[in-house]
């Protein structure tokens, strides 16, 4: 890997690294009781957007060693029944990713299924679907959690490379339209199908 990706890698894990202690802060107010709430995700409750973050982040710690595979959902749920409140488990699943990235400087390509991507692609992919996903979480509990606005102008720079109208409204909803003058936060979420103004049902 020469000088140029290298630095792009770099650039990438620490986004996702920042993507991910945000998150962090966001499962650390969920409870079991709150599992059952609905989510800026449209017809998810925040049970099945934890799957799904844990589906995701299995998937990053996979690509750091070069390869992503199918995995079994159900095993997955019965990780989390045993556990009780799968916002620890992802919180252990978390850390774990942290950890793989930081080693992952030596690879440049990831084979995800049938494509090939290279790593500080995954990185950003990861670092935008992580941020997003820990911004629903908080606010399906009730919480203000704002995305920290200058890794938000980083991903409002990046998201558009990776989020094209082909991926809506499969992995994102609709745009939402909001001032020219929003805040980059606000900006980044209406762009991935997200109203910043998002009530929580509590």
């Amino acid at each position: 890997m020469n000088g140029e990706s290298r630095m792009a890698l770099k650039a990438g894990v620490a986004l996702l690294e920042r993507a991910i202690d945000y998150t962090l802060g966001s499962l650390r107010v969920v409870t079991p009781a709150a599992l059952c709430r609905v989510t800026p995700c449209a017809g998810w409750t925040l049970e099945r957007l934890l799957d799904h973050v844990t589906d995701s982040l299995h998937t990053l710690n996979e690509a750091a060693t070069g390869h992503v595979g199918p995995h079994p959902r159900s095993t997955r749920r019965r990780r989390h029944a045993e556990g009780g409140n799968p916002a620890l488990l992802l919180r252990d699943d978390a850390t774990e990713v942290l950890g793989t990235w930081a080693g992952a400087l030596a690879g440049d390509l990831i084979f995800v299924h049938d494509r090939q991507l290279t790593t500080p692609m995954v990185a950003v992919v990861g670092a935008i679907e992580i941020t997003v996903h820990g911004w629903d979480v908080a606010r399906a509990c009730g919480e203000h959690r704002p995305i920290p606005p200058l890794m938000a102008e980083e991903l409002l720079d990046l998201v558009p490379l990776f989020v094209t109208q082909a991926d809506r409204p499969d992995r994102f909803a609709a745009q939402v339209t909001v001032p020219a003058y929003a805040p980059a936060p606000d900006r980044l979420l209406a762009y991935l199908g997200r109203d910043p103004n998002w009530p929580s049902c509590t």
